[in-house]
């Protein structure tokens, strides 16, 4: 039986950086799920979900993006979900471990070479592996670091 994988990320920058690591996920079943329905061409032969792309200034979208979520990860029942970052990734974490008890991986973005994200600050409470692509910012408590997507 082969292992799915849920792979989310926003637009920009999270987007590229989940690009960069999916050879990671050769073998396994993967659907991806990001903000933008034109990035469904950069994944070809995989599911594509496009849904709602919020911030936390935009509490009022959660009215659309957990249900959209909770649909797909019904659908899919991942066995794991790995995300680059961003607020509608961290509901996609969550839900999947509260529904499924899916096993959860967050690698924040390279972007954030001082902090951590607020998205990714508040992935350690969630993620099963919290990770940082900076060493300065790894610390014992979480997260990680295993080494750079970029």
């Amino acid at each position: 039986m082969t292992r799915k994988v849920m792979a989310v990320a926003s637009g920009g920058g999270h987007w590229l950086e989940l690009c960069r690591i999916a050879p990671a996920f050769d073998g396994f079943e993967v659907a991806y799920v990001s903000v933008h329905p034109n990035y469904a061409d950069q994944v070809a032969g995989h599911r594509f979900y496009a849904v709602r792309d919020v911030s936390r200034r935009d509490l009022w979208g959660l009215a659309v993006l957990v249900p959209q979520l909770v649909r797909i990860i019904l659908r899919e029942r991942p066995d794991v979900v790995i995300t680059t970052g961003s607020f509608p990734a961290l509901f996609a974490l969550m839900l999947a471990k509260l529904l499924l008890r899916t096993r959860t991986i967050w690698i924040d973005s390279i972007a954030n070479v001082e902090t951590l994200s607020s998205s990714g600050s508040l992935a350690r409470h969630v993620a099963d592996v919290h990770l940082t692509q900076w060493p300065g910012l790894a610390r014992h408590s979480g997260p990680a670091y295993w080494g750079a997507v970029l």
